[in-house]
């Protein structure tokens, strides 16, 4: 039977089970995640906690031309464990599935609840000439 729950509600859950753990460290194993779309929800979920954690201004994956996907947040420089080219398009994917973005560019606000509160991140879709991004914004 498929599971009929959306990716958003997939991603909040997500935010509830790992609201504890280490995001980085949860990050750095996802290269090896078994289910593609799993790792891509969970990476997601894992972004959006590091970057309440860590005060982030926002963070990046971006898909370069061959295909490499490198994690960039700003608030000190710094890159991220990477999820791997894999679960990364996969990310590219569910986010675009999730806010609706279709486009070479677009934003669009997306609440998550995480534990007994909320915040609204400002997910950014970009697309320049070999390279992709996807961004969340965070508030400050």
């Amino acid at each position: 039977m498929k599971d009929k729950r959306s990716l958003h509600l997939k991603v909040q859950e997500l935010c509830d089970c790992f609201a504890t753990a280490d995001p980085l460290r949860e990050m750095s194993l996802l290269p090896k995640e078994g289910d593609v779309e799993e790792g891509a929800l969970k990476w997601m979920a894992l972004a959006v906690l590091h970057g309440i954690n860590d005060n982030a201004k926002k963070i990046s994956l971006v898909k370069g031309a061959d295909g490499k996907i490198k994690v960039v947040a700003k608030y000190r420089r710094a890159v991220l464990p990477s999820p791997g080219a894999t679960i990364g398009n996969k990310v590219f994917d569910a986010m675009r599935s999730i806010t609706h973005i279709e486009g070479e560019k677009g934003s669009m606000p997306l609440a998550v609840g995480v534990r007994d509160s909320s915040l609204e991140v400002m997910v950014r879709v970009e697309h320049d000439g070999d390279e992709e991004t996807v961004t969340l914004e965070f508030p400050k």
